[in-house]
Protein backbone atom coordinates (compact mmCIF):
# COMPACT_ATOMS: atom_id res chain seq x y z
CA UNK A 1 0.00 0.00 0.00
CA UNK A 2 1.22 3.55 -0.74
CA UNK A 3 1.90 6.14 1.46
CA UNK A 4 0.89 9.73 1.68
CA UNK A 5 2.74 12.30 0.54
CA UNK A 6 1.24 16.04 0.07
CA UNK A 7 2.47 19.22 -1.40
CA UNK A 8 1.54 22.87 -0.50
CA UNK A 9 2.16 25.77 -2.72
CA UNK A 10 0.66 29.12 -3.00
CA UNK A 11 1.80 31.56 -5.96
CA UNK A 12 2.32 34.35 -3.51
CA UNK A 13 4.90 32.51 -1.71
CA UNK A 14 7.74 33.17 -4.28
CA UNK A 15 11.43 32.79 -3.43
CA UNK A 16 13.03 34.29 -6.69
CA UNK A 17 12.82 34.02 -10.21
CA UNK A 18 14.15 31.57 -11.93
CA UNK A 19 17.92 31.98 -13.20
CA UNK A 20 18.36 30.51 -16.86
CA UNK A 21 21.93 30.63 -15.26
CA UNK A 22 20.99 27.54 -12.73
CA UNK A 23 21.26 25.36 -16.00
CA UNK A 24 25.14 25.84 -17.34
CA UNK A 25 27.34 23.14 -17.90
CA UNK A 26 31.54 22.67 -17.71
CA UNK A 27 33.54 21.90 -20.71
CA UNK A 28 37.40 21.20 -19.35
CA UNK A 29 40.45 19.90 -20.87
CA UNK A 30 40.21 16.64 -18.76
CA UNK A 31 39.73 13.24 -20.58
CA UNK A 32 37.59 13.61 -24.20
CA UNK A 33 35.41 16.43 -23.39
CA UNK A 34 37.22 18.82 -25.66
CA UNK A 35 39.04 15.92 -28.12
CA UNK A 36 36.47 12.99 -29.25
CA UNK A 37 34.02 15.08 -27.59
CA UNK A 38 33.16 18.73 -28.81
CA UNK A 39 35.48 18.32 -31.25
CA UNK A 40 36.43 15.90 -33.67
CA UNK A 41 37.03 17.23 -36.92
CA UNK A 42 37.34 13.64 -38.70
CA UNK A 43 34.02 12.95 -37.38
CA UNK A 44 31.33 12.73 -40.09
CA UNK A 45 29.11 14.78 -38.28
CA UNK A 46 32.27 17.47 -37.73
CA UNK A 47 31.19 21.08 -39.14
CA UNK A 48 33.91 23.76 -40.66
CA UNK A 49 35.69 23.86 -37.45
CA UNK A 50 35.81 20.40 -36.79
CA UNK A 51 32.74 20.57 -33.99
CA UNK A 52 30.46 17.55 -33.74
CA UNK A 53 27.33 18.92 -34.73
CA UNK A 54 25.35 15.66 -33.33
CA UNK A 55 27.28 16.83 -30.03
CA UNK A 56 25.79 20.39 -30.65
CA UNK A 57 22.24 18.96 -31.02
CA UNK A 58 22.54 17.53 -27.92
CA UNK A 59 23.84 20.36 -26.23
CA UNK A 60 20.76 22.70 -27.60
CA UNK A 61 18.44 19.65 -26.34
CA UNK A 62 20.07 19.37 -22.99
CA UNK A 63 19.07 23.16 -22.60
CA UNK A 64 22.56 24.24 -21.20
CA UNK A 65 22.83 28.20 -20.18
CA UNK A 66 26.03 29.01 -19.97
CA UNK A 67 29.57 26.76 -20.16
CA UNK A 68 32.45 27.05 -17.75
CA UNK A 69 36.02 26.86 -19.69
CA UNK A 70 38.48 25.29 -19.75
CA UNK A 71 39.21 23.98 -16.24
CA UNK A 72 38.42 22.89 -13.39
CA UNK A 73 41.84 21.86 -11.99
CA UNK A 74 43.01 21.80 -15.42
CA UNK A 75 43.39 25.42 -15.48
CA UNK A 76 45.86 25.68 -12.54
CA UNK A 77 48.47 24.92 -14.90
CA UNK A 78 47.37 26.46 -18.18
CA UNK A 79 48.58 29.05 -20.31
CA UNK A 80 45.81 30.83 -21.89
CA UNK A 81 48.23 32.00 -24.59
CA UNK A 82 48.86 28.34 -26.22
CA UNK A 83 45.76 28.07 -27.17
CA UNK A 84 45.26 30.82 -29.67
CA UNK A 85 46.84 32.03 -33.35
CA UNK A 86 47.48 29.46 -36.19
CA UNK A 87 47.02 26.04 -34.60
CA UNK A 88 50.11 24.35 -36.14
CA UNK A 89 52.16 26.97 -34.38
CA UNK A 90 50.54 25.82 -30.95
CA UNK A 91 53.03 23.70 -28.53
CA UNK A 92 51.68 20.80 -26.83
CA UNK A 93 52.24 20.69 -23.15
CA UNK A 94 51.94 18.56 -20.42
CA UNK A 95 48.85 18.71 -18.08
CA UNK A 96 49.67 17.80 -14.71
CA UNK A 97 46.39 17.79 -12.97
CA UNK A 98 45.39 15.10 -15.44
CA UNK A 99 48.63 13.75 -16.20
CA UNK A 100 47.88 13.90 -20.16
CA UNK A 101 49.06 15.81 -23.09
CA UNK A 102 47.04 18.74 -24.96
CA UNK A 103 48.02 19.65 -28.34
CA UNK A 104 46.17 23.17 -27.49
CA UNK A 105 43.80 22.59 -30.82
CA UNK A 106 41.02 24.15 -28.91
CA UNK A 107 41.85 27.43 -27.29
CA UNK A 108 39.92 30.41 -26.20
CA UNK A 109 38.87 31.49 -29.67
CA UNK A 110 37.81 28.03 -30.61
CA UNK A 111 35.69 27.66 -27.57
CA UNK A 112 33.79 30.68 -28.35
CA UNK A 113 32.78 29.60 -31.63
CA UNK A 114 31.69 26.47 -30.52
CA UNK A 115 30.02 28.58 -27.93
CA UNK A 116 28.01 30.83 -30.29
CA UNK A 117 26.90 27.68 -31.78
CA UNK A 118 25.69 25.85 -28.86
CA UNK A 119 23.74 29.13 -27.42
CA UNK A 120 25.47 29.29 -24.82
CA UNK A 121 26.88 32.08 -22.02
CA UNK A 122 30.55 31.60 -21.64
CA UNK A 123 32.27 31.46 -18.21
CA UNK A 124 35.99 31.79 -18.68
CA UNK A 125 38.09 30.71 -15.90
CA UNK A 126 41.69 32.50 -15.34
CA UNK A 127 44.67 30.47 -13.76
CA UNK A 128 45.74 31.52 -10.24
CA UNK A 129 47.39 29.02 -9.55
CA UNK A 130 50.76 29.07 -11.28
CA UNK A 131 50.17 32.48 -12.67
CA UNK A 132 48.28 35.39 -11.78
CA UNK A 133 47.32 38.69 -11.81
CA UNK A 134 49.31 40.00 -15.21
CA UNK A 135 47.88 37.11 -17.01
CA UNK A 136 44.47 37.37 -15.80
CA UNK A 137 44.49 40.72 -17.30
CA UNK A 138 46.35 39.66 -20.29
CA UNK A 139 43.15 36.84 -20.92
CA UNK A 140 41.15 39.71 -20.56
CA UNK A 141 42.37 42.35 -22.81
CA UNK A 142 42.46 39.79 -25.08
CA UNK A 143 39.16 38.29 -25.11
CA UNK A 144 36.84 41.86 -24.29
CA UNK A 145 39.60 44.56 -25.43
CA UNK A 146 37.93 46.48 -28.25
CA UNK A 147 40.55 46.50 -31.29
CA UNK A 148 43.11 49.06 -30.62
CA UNK A 149 45.32 47.01 -28.44
CA UNK A 150 48.30 44.44 -28.05
CA UNK A 151 46.47 41.84 -27.26
CA UNK A 152 42.94 43.04 -28.76
CA UNK A 153 44.46 43.23 -32.11
CA UNK A 154 46.27 39.73 -31.91
CA UNK A 155 42.74 38.60 -31.32
CA UNK A 156 41.15 40.43 -34.52
CA UNK A 157 44.29 38.65 -36.78
CA UNK A 158 43.47 35.52 -35.40
CA UNK A 159 39.88 35.67 -36.02
CA UNK A 160 39.01 37.98 -38.77
CA UNK A 161 36.58 39.63 -36.40
CA UNK A 162 36.83 42.77 -34.96
CA UNK A 163 34.54 42.43 -32.48
CA UNK A 164 35.58 41.19 -28.49
CA UNK A 165 34.47 38.46 -27.40
CA UNK A 166 32.29 40.20 -24.45
CA UNK A 167 33.09 37.34 -21.81
CA UNK A 168 30.80 38.65 -18.52
CA UNK A 169 31.93 35.68 -15.87
CA UNK A 170 34.80 35.44 -15.14
CA UNK A 171 36.45 32.67 -12.03
CA UNK A 172 38.92 33.48 -10.44
CA UNK A 173 41.08 30.03 -10.09
CA UNK A 174 39.70 26.81 -9.32
CA UNK A 175 39.57 24.93 -5.80
CA UNK A 176 42.97 26.67 -4.70
CA UNK A 177 42.53 25.26 -1.37
CA UNK A 178 42.91 21.54 -2.63
CA UNK A 179 46.56 20.16 -1.60
CA UNK A 180 46.03 18.57 -5.02
CA UNK A 181 45.54 21.75 -7.11
CA UNK A 182 48.79 23.00 -9.27
CA UNK A 183 49.66 25.83 -7.38
CA UNK A 184 47.58 25.17 -3.81
CA UNK A 185 47.68 27.74 -1.39
CA UNK A 186 46.33 28.62 2.31
CA UNK A 187 43.27 31.38 2.89
CA UNK A 188 45.78 34.09 3.23
CA UNK A 189 47.69 33.25 -0.01
CA UNK A 190 44.32 33.54 -2.34
CA UNK A 191 42.70 35.90 -1.05
CA UNK A 192 45.70 38.41 -1.63
CA UNK A 193 46.14 37.34 -5.52
CA UNK A 194 42.51 36.76 -6.05
CA UNK A 195 41.70 40.08 -4.75
CA UNK A 196 44.80 41.61 -6.97
CA UNK A 197 43.78 40.20 -9.91
CA UNK A 198 39.93 41.16 -9.07
CA UNK A 199 40.71 44.86 -8.20
CA UNK A 200 42.95 45.01 -11.58
CA UNK A 201 40.18 43.21 -13.67
CA UNK A 202 37.58 45.71 -12.83
CA UNK A 203 39.80 48.43 -13.65
CA UNK A 204 39.95 47.18 -16.95
CA UNK A 205 35.76 46.39 -17.41
CA UNK A 206 34.28 47.42 -13.87
CA UNK A 207 31.37 45.66 -15.18
CA UNK A 208 32.68 42.02 -15.06
CA UNK A 209 31.01 39.46 -13.25
CA UNK A 210 33.94 37.80 -10.82
CA UNK A 211 33.40 34.50 -8.36
CA UNK A 212 35.76 34.06 -6.24
CA UNK A 213 37.38 30.49 -5.10
CA UNK A 214 34.87 28.88 -2.25
CA UNK A 215 36.48 25.83 -0.41
CA UNK A 216 36.21 22.22 -2.62
CA UNK A 217 34.04 21.03 -0.63
CA UNK A 218 32.12 20.51 2.58
CA UNK A 219 34.16 18.22 3.85
CA UNK A 220 37.48 20.00 3.36
CA UNK A 221 39.29 21.09 7.03
CA UNK A 222 39.21 24.54 5.31
CA UNK A 223 35.14 24.51 4.64
CA UNK A 224 33.54 27.70 6.39
CA UNK A 225 36.89 29.24 7.38
CA UNK A 226 38.24 30.02 4.02
CA UNK A 227 35.17 31.33 2.77
CA UNK A 228 35.56 33.69 5.92
CA UNK A 229 38.66 34.77 5.03
CA UNK A 230 38.24 34.88 1.21
CA UNK A 231 35.03 37.26 1.52
CA UNK A 232 36.95 39.11 3.82
CA UNK A 233 39.62 40.35 1.52
CA UNK A 234 37.71 40.08 -1.36
CA UNK A 235 34.17 41.15 -0.63
CA UNK A 236 34.39 44.34 -2.47
CA UNK A 237 35.99 43.21 -5.69
CA UNK A 238 33.70 39.63 -6.39
CA UNK A 239 29.76 38.61 -6.77
CA UNK A 240 30.13 35.28 -6.45
CA UNK A 241 31.58 32.59 -4.20
CA UNK A 242 32.00 29.25 -5.92
CA UNK A 243 30.30 25.78 -4.59
CA UNK A 244 31.67 22.33 -5.72
CA UNK A 245 30.02 18.68 -4.84
CA UNK A 246 30.00 15.18 -6.19
CA UNK A 247 27.85 12.78 -4.56
CA UNK A 248 27.61 8.81 -4.86
CA UNK A 249 26.51 5.59 -3.49
CA UNK A 250 29.22 4.42 -0.68
CA UNK A 251 29.52 1.26 0.84
CA UNK A 252 26.48 0.19 -0.46
CA UNK A 253 24.73 2.67 1.31
CA UNK A 254 22.10 3.01 -1.14
CA UNK A 255 19.46 5.35 1.41
CA UNK A 256 22.05 8.24 2.46
CA UNK A 257 22.68 8.46 -1.48
CA UNK A 258 19.32 8.71 -2.19
CA UNK A 259 18.91 11.48 0.62
CA UNK A 260 22.02 13.76 -0.81
CA UNK A 261 20.30 16.70 -1.86
CA UNK A 262 19.65 17.08 1.98
CA UNK A 263 23.55 17.60 2.00
CA UNK A 264 23.53 19.84 -0.67
CA UNK A 265 21.10 22.11 1.01
CA UNK A 266 23.18 22.15 4.26
CA UNK A 267 26.24 23.11 2.29
CA UNK A 268 23.92 26.03 0.37
CA UNK A 269 22.96 27.17 3.61
CA UNK A 270 26.35 27.03 5.14
CA UNK A 271 27.98 29.34 2.46
CA UNK A 272 25.35 31.66 2.44
CA UNK A 273 25.60 31.78 6.58
CA UNK A 274 29.73 32.87 5.87
CA UNK A 275 29.29 35.09 3.48
CA UNK A 276 26.23 36.92 5.26
CA UNK A 277 28.48 36.99 8.28
CA UNK A 278 31.26 38.71 6.38
CA UNK A 279 28.70 40.96 4.65
CA UNK A 280 27.77 41.94 8.25
CA UNK A 281 31.16 42.27 9.51
CA UNK A 282 31.77 44.43 7.08
CA UNK A 283 28.73 46.71 7.16
CA UNK A 284 27.99 46.19 3.59
CA UNK A 285 24.50 46.30 1.51
CA UNK A 286 25.44 43.92 -1.20
CA UNK A 287 25.27 40.01 -0.57
CA UNK A 288 27.81 37.80 -1.91
CA UNK A 289 25.86 34.76 -4.75
CA UNK A 290 26.72 31.16 -4.54
CA UNK A 291 27.92 29.87 -8.55
CA UNK A 292 27.38 26.07 -7.78
CA UNK A 293 29.93 26.00 -10.86
CA UNK A 294 31.21 22.29 -9.96
CA UNK A 295 28.05 19.55 -9.05
CA UNK A 296 27.50 16.25 -9.93
CA UNK A 297 26.82 12.32 -9.37
CA UNK A 298 30.53 10.86 -9.66
CA UNK A 299 31.79 7.81 -8.50
CA UNK A 300 35.55 8.58 -7.57
CA UNK A 301 36.72 5.53 -6.46
CA UNK A 302 36.02 3.75 -9.70
CA UNK A 303 39.00 3.12 -12.07
CA UNK A 304 37.82 5.35 -14.42
CA UNK A 305 38.74 8.11 -12.56
CA UNK A 306 42.32 7.15 -11.85
CA UNK A 307 44.60 9.10 -14.78
CA UNK A 308 47.62 8.00 -16.52
CA UNK A 309 50.82 7.35 -14.85
CA UNK A 310 54.98 7.06 -15.27
CA UNK A 311 55.85 7.92 -18.84
CA UNK A 312 52.12 7.95 -20.41
CA UNK A 313 50.95 11.21 -21.28
CA UNK A 314 48.30 10.80 -23.65
CA UNK A 315 46.02 13.15 -25.69
CA UNK A 316 42.59 12.78 -24.33
CA UNK A 317 42.60 9.17 -22.40
CA UNK A 318 38.84 7.91 -21.11
CA UNK A 319 38.75 9.44 -17.84
CA UNK A 320 35.69 10.27 -15.49
CA UNK A 321 33.47 8.18 -17.98
CA UNK A 322 30.79 6.68 -15.60
CA UNK A 323 28.13 4.79 -16.69
CA UNK A 324 25.03 6.18 -15.16
CA UNK A 325 22.05 4.47 -13.71
CA UNK A 326 18.04 5.23 -13.17
CA UNK A 327 18.84 5.97 -9.74
CA UNK A 328 21.59 8.39 -10.37
CA UNK A 329 19.36 10.17 -12.58
CA UNK A 330 16.93 10.42 -9.42
CA UNK A 331 19.70 11.63 -7.42
CA UNK A 332 20.77 13.63 -9.91
CA UNK A 333 17.44 15.55 -10.50
CA UNK A 334 16.93 16.07 -6.66
CA UNK A 335 20.19 18.21 -6.48
CA UNK A 336 18.58 20.51 -9.41
CA UNK A 337 15.85 20.59 -7.23
CA UNK A 338 17.88 21.53 -4.25
CA UNK A 339 19.28 24.17 -6.87
CA UNK A 340 15.90 25.75 -7.89
CA UNK A 341 14.62 25.99 -4.16
CA UNK A 342 17.86 28.27 -3.27
CA UNK A 343 17.63 30.14 -6.33
CA UNK A 344 17.74 33.64 -4.16
CA UNK A 345 21.00 32.69 -3.26
CA UNK A 346 22.05 30.33 -6.17
CA UNK A 347 23.05 32.92 -8.90
CA UNK A 348 24.86 30.27 -11.03
CA UNK A 349 25.46 26.46 -11.42
CA UNK A 350 27.38 24.39 -13.82
CA UNK A 351 27.05 20.80 -14.01
CA UNK A 352 30.48 19.06 -14.52
CA UNK A 353 30.76 18.35 -16.88
CA UNK A 354 29.18 18.04 -20.32
CA UNK A 355 30.13 15.53 -22.88
CA UNK A 356 31.99 12.09 -21.81
CA UNK A 357 33.65 12.87 -18.49
CA UNK A 358 30.35 12.37 -15.77
CA UNK A 359 28.52 13.96 -18.25
CA UNK A 360 24.83 13.57 -19.89
CA UNK A 361 26.31 13.08 -23.36
CA UNK A 362 28.55 10.19 -24.27
CA UNK A 363 30.14 9.75 -27.52
CA UNK A 364 32.44 7.21 -29.36
CA UNK A 365 35.40 8.40 -31.67
CA UNK A 366 34.02 8.51 -34.55
CA UNK A 367 30.74 7.15 -33.97
CA UNK A 368 27.27 7.62 -32.12
CA UNK A 369 26.35 10.00 -29.31
CA UNK A 370 23.53 9.00 -27.13
CA UNK A 371 21.99 10.42 -23.60
CA UNK A 372 22.81 9.14 -20.35
CA UNK A 373 20.22 8.32 -17.62
CA UNK A 374 20.74 11.72 -16.68
CA UNK A 375 20.26 13.90 -19.82
CA UNK A 376 16.50 14.08 -19.25
CA UNK A 377 15.86 15.91 -15.54
CA UNK A 378 18.47 18.18 -16.65
CA UNK A 379 16.84 18.91 -19.71
CA UNK A 380 13.22 18.46 -18.58
CA UNK A 381 13.93 21.06 -15.77
CA UNK A 382 15.57 23.28 -18.44
CA UNK A 383 12.80 23.37 -20.02
CA UNK A 384 10.00 23.65 -17.89
CA UNK A 385 11.23 25.33 -14.84
CA UNK A 386 10.34 29.36 -15.69
CA UNK A 387 8.17 32.48 -14.17
CA UNK A 388 9.30 32.71 -10.10
CA UNK A 389 10.52 29.72 -8.10
CA UNK A 390 7.48 28.55 -5.06
CA UNK A 391 8.33 27.86 -1.24
CA UNK A 392 6.65 24.40 -1.59
CA UNK A 393 6.10 22.63 1.61
CA UNK A 394 6.28 18.87 2.17
CA UNK A 395 4.19 16.54 4.24
CA UNK A 396 5.44 12.93 4.05
CA UNK A 397 7.17 9.79 5.91
CA UNK A 398 10.92 9.76 6.21
CA UNK A 399 13.12 7.10 5.90
CA UNK A 400 16.18 6.38 7.88
CA UNK A 401 19.88 6.04 6.46
CA UNK A 402 23.18 6.59 8.02
CA UNK A 403 24.33 9.37 7.06
CA UNK A 404 21.11 12.31 7.79
CA UNK A 405 19.64 10.04 10.38
CA UNK A 406 16.16 10.77 8.72
CA UNK A 407 15.28 12.20 5.49
CA UNK A 408 11.88 12.90 3.98
CA UNK A 409 10.89 10.26 1.35
CA UNK A 410 9.35 12.95 -1.33
CA UNK A 411 11.47 16.04 -2.06
CA UNK A 412 9.64 18.91 -4.33
CA UNK A 413 10.26 22.14 -5.75
CA UNK A 414 7.59 24.38 -8.24
CA UNK A 415 7.94 27.23 -10.77
CA UNK A 416 4.86 29.36 -11.41
CA UNK A 417 5.04 31.71 -14.78
CA UNK A 418 2.27 34.01 -14.16
CA UNK A 419 1.93 35.42 -17.68
CA UNK A 420 1.49 31.86 -19.37
CA UNK A 421 -0.27 30.27 -16.18
CA UNK A 422 2.00 27.70 -16.82
CA UNK A 423 2.57 25.55 -13.29
CA UNK A 424 5.33 23.15 -13.03
CA UNK A 425 6.32 20.79 -10.18
CA UNK A 426 9.39 18.81 -9.90
CA UNK A 427 8.95 15.96 -7.63
CA UNK A 428 11.35 12.70 -6.30
CA UNK A 429 10.65 9.77 -4.29
CA UNK A 430 13.35 9.25 -2.83
CA UNK A 431 12.09 5.91 -0.75
CA UNK A 432 13.42 2.56 -2.20
CA UNK A 433 10.73 0.58 -0.18
CA UNK A 434 7.55 1.91 -2.05
CA UNK A 435 5.60 4.28 -4.49
CA UNK A 436 3.86 7.53 -2.78
CA UNK A 437 0.40 8.40 -3.56
CA UNK A 438 1.01 12.39 -4.39
CA UNK A 439 -1.74 15.00 -3.30
CA UNK A 440 -1.79 18.44 -3.97
CA UNK A 441 -4.77 21.12 -3.32
CA UNK A 442 -4.66 23.32 -6.13
CA UNK A 443 -7.78 25.28 -5.47
CA UNK A 444 -6.08 27.19 -2.41
CA UNK A 445 -2.92 28.29 -4.34
CA UNK A 446 -4.37 31.65 -6.42
CA UNK A 447 -3.42 29.54 -9.46
CA UNK A 448 -6.99 29.99 -10.82
CA UNK A 449 -8.18 27.03 -12.47
CA UNK A 450 -5.55 24.55 -13.91
CA UNK A 451 -5.66 21.68 -16.31
CA UNK A 452 -3.08 19.21 -16.59
CA UNK A 453 -0.70 19.33 -19.33
CA UNK A 454 1.96 16.50 -19.10
CA UNK A 455 2.91 14.45 -16.33
CA UNK A 456 6.63 12.08 -17.01
CA UNK A 457 7.90 9.69 -14.96
CA UNK A 458 11.92 8.63 -14.62
CA UNK A 459 11.79 5.07 -13.31
CA UNK A 460 12.98 1.70 -13.62
CA UNK A 461 12.40 -1.67 -12.03
CA UNK A 462 15.73 -2.23 -11.83
CA UNK A 463 17.34 0.98 -9.92
CA UNK A 464 21.04 0.22 -11.27
CA UNK A 465 19.80 -0.15 -14.72
CA UNK A 466 21.59 2.54 -17.38
CA UNK A 467 21.55 3.64 -20.87
CA UNK A 468 24.12 2.41 -23.45
CA UNK A 469 25.27 3.26 -27.03
CA UNK A 470 23.01 0.20 -28.22
CA UNK A 471 20.22 0.91 -25.79
CA UNK A 472 20.05 4.58 -25.10
CA UNK A 473 16.41 4.69 -24.34
CA UNK A 474 16.58 1.93 -21.57
CA UNK A 475 15.98 4.69 -18.74
CA UNK A 476 13.97 7.06 -20.08
CA UNK A 477 10.85 9.70 -18.86
CA UNK A 478 7.35 7.80 -19.29
CA UNK A 479 3.82 9.54 -19.74
CA UNK A 480 2.59 8.77 -15.69
CA UNK A 481 -0.96 8.02 -16.46
CA UNK A 482 -1.73 7.85 -13.02
CA UNK A 483 -1.87 11.98 -12.06
CA UNK A 484 -5.02 13.24 -12.56
CA UNK A 485 -6.98 16.68 -11.61
CA UNK A 486 -9.87 16.93 -10.34
CA UNK A 487 -12.28 19.62 -8.20
CA UNK A 488 -9.27 21.25 -8.07
CA UNK A 489 -6.70 18.73 -6.93
CA UNK A 490 -3.39 16.99 -8.46
CA UNK A 491 -3.38 12.84 -7.59
CA UNK A 492 -1.18 10.96 -8.76
CA UNK A 493 1.20 7.49 -7.97
CA UNK A 494 4.97 8.29 -7.49
CA UNK A 495 6.69 4.54 -7.90
CA UNK A 496 10.10 4.17 -5.57
CA UNK A 497 13.39 5.93 -6.75
CA UNK A 498 11.66 8.27 -9.26
CA UNK A 499 12.15 11.39 -10.41
CA UNK A 500 8.51 13.44 -12.12
CA UNK A 501 7.67 16.48 -13.65
CA UNK A 502 4.27 17.39 -13.40
CA UNK A 503 2.76 20.13 -15.78
CA UNK A 504 -0.14 22.49 -15.51
CA UNK A 505 -1.64 25.25 -17.02
CA UNK A 506 -4.22 27.79 -16.07
CA UNK A 507 -7.01 27.54 -18.13
CA UNK A 508 -8.87 29.91 -20.43
CA UNK A 509 -11.70 32.12 -18.08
Amino acid sequence: MSSQVTLSLNSAFRVAPVRRRTFGAFVEHLGRCVYTGIHEPDHPSADEHGFRTDVLELTRELGVSSVRYPGGNFVSGYRWEDGVGPVDQRPVRHDLAWHSSDPNTVGLDEFMTWAKKAEVEPMYAVNLGTRGVQEALDVLEYANAPAGTHLSDQRVANTGAEQPHGIRMWCLGNEMDGPWQIGHKTAEEYARVATEAARAMRMEDPDLELIVCGSSSSAMPTFGAWENTVLTEAYDFVDMVSAHAYYSEKDDDQASFLASADDMDHFIDAVVATADHVRAKLKREKRIMISFDEWNVWYQHRAESRPPSGDDWPVAPVLLEDIYSAQDAVVFGNLLISLLRHSDRVASASLAQLVNVIAPIMTEPGGRAWKQTTFHPFALTSRHAKGEVLQVNIDAPRFENQRFGSSSSADAVATWDDESGDLALFVVNRDASGSLSLGVDLAAGGFGELELVEALTLHHEDPYAANSADAPDTVAPQVNDTVVVEDGRLRGELPAISWSVLRLRRTAA
